[in-house]
Parts: C-alpha cells; sequence; structure tokens
C-alpha cells in the first residue's frame, strides 16, 4: 500500500486553499489545516467530514508546527503574506516540496508587481533555499476545483519547478484534484504562467466568465 503523504495547507480558510483542501481530501493524504483564526479552519474540516466522513484531517495551531509535520506544503496564501510565511516555516522546510500558488496581481489587476526577470515563486525559492518550490494552481479559480471539467474539456493545470520527481509528486496532486496536469518547465516558466492567469482574470472581468474558466492545451 503507498505510503499516506501528509499535506499542510497554510491559508487554507481562503478560497483558494479551502477548495484545495476539499478536492484533495478526495485522495489518500493526511492534511493539516493552518489559517491565523482557527475558527474559520472548522467550517471547512466540517463540510469535507460531511462529504467523506473518513478523511484524515485537522486543524492545526501554527504554521510550522504543520510545516514540520508535512512532507508537502502548499502556501494557500496571497502573495504579499507569502515572505511572512517563509519566515515563519523556514527552518523545518529544507528539502520539502512547497507551492506556491500566488499571483502578484497590483491592484487594478492590469499587471504584476514583480518585475519581468522573477515571479512570486522565484521570490518564494529565494525565501526557501532548502525547500524544493514547485509553481501549481495558480493558473485555476477556487471554482473550478468543484468543477474541474469545463464545456466536456478537463482543465489545464500548469505546473513549473526544478526538482523533477517533485513535479511527478505535485502532478499527482493535480491528478487526485481532477485537473489535467502540464509540466511546463523549470521555476522561470512561473513568470509566464502568473501572467497567464493576470490575463484569464482580465478576460473574466471583459466578459463576465463568473470565475469559472481555465486554461486548455489543445493538439494532436
Amino acid at each position: 500500500m503507498k505510503t499516506k503523504q501528509t499535506i499542510a495547507i497554510i491559508g487554507a480558510s481562503g478560497n483558494m486553499g479551502s477548495a484545495i483542501a476539499k478536492s484533495l481530501s478526495k485522495g489518500n493524504y493526511r492534511l493539516l489545516l493552518y489559517t491565523e483564526n482557527t475558527d474559520k479552519v472548522q467550517p471547512v474540516i466540517k463540510e469535507i467530514h460531511a462529504v467523506n466522513p473518513s478523511a484524515d484531517v485537522e486543524a492545526m495551531p501554527c504554521s510550522m508546527h504543520a510545516s514540520w509535520e508535512a512532507d508537502i506544503i502548499i502556501v494557500a496564501v496571497p502573495y504579499n503574506a507569502e515572505k511572512n510565511i517563509a519566515e515563519k516555516i523556514k527552518e523545518v522546510a529544507n528539502q520539502k516540496i512547497v507551492i506556491s500558488i500566488a499571483n502578484p496581481l497590483n491592484n487594478t489587476f492590469n499587471g504584476l508587481v514583480t518585475t519581468p526577470d522573477t515571479s512570486a515563486a522565484e521570490e518564494l525559492q529565494q525565501l526557501l533555499p532548502h525547500a524544493k518550490v514547485i509553481k501549481a494552481f495558480n493558473t485555476t479559480f477556487a471554482q473550478d476545483f468543484a468543477s474541474p471539467v469545463i464545456d466536456g474539456k478537463k482543465v489545464d493545470a500548469f505546473i513549473a519547478g526544478n526538482d523533477e520527481e517533485a513535479l511527478e509528486t505535485v502532478a499527482a496532486l493535480v491528478n487526485t484534484i481532477g485537473f489535467n496536469p502540464v509540466i511546463a518547465g523549470d521555476l522561470s516558466v512561473s513568470r509566464t504562467l502568473e501572467n497567464m492567469q493576470l490575463l484569464l482574470i482580465q478576460l473574466g472581468l471583459k466578459y463576465n466568465y463568473n470565475w469559472h474558466a481555465g486554461w486548455k492545451i489543445l493538439h494532436n
């Protein structure tokens, strides 16, 4: 039997964090959920257990303790909160997979606050130099997790990182959730992925996609 992996989700009560937690609860994972206000995690856990009573999920009082116990750490917080989280988990994230989902959007959604020669994921890698940072889930909306098939097609979820084994591990998470994993390249490709979601947000606002939209690569 495959060993159960432990996944810490930092920011588990947010739209993305809770969507990821609910989707991963379908898999053979132990989920450790953390948010600054612990009370906000309880409804997420209650909803998970209503659908899957045997789900292995619990609230954690501290991001560092959750990350210490975890094999995989999902940093499901906005870009401007990543640095603070990195400082708290740095000592326990060594050699672990850390997933960056953030998009460094400006306040008017007409650009990114990062410079063209970097990305939110690359900045997180600098803050956690001994972790295996992987970019994932940034090109999908929270609503897509409940319905990862749109117009009869499975939404593509793009992944970028520098560690091949970590990329394959995260691809398995993407499969569990129900998206089609596409390994796009090394961590520098995160710059493109973050711009892709900026564009999708802009298109969603323009054409009223109601936040249920995703990317799909069509090919032979």
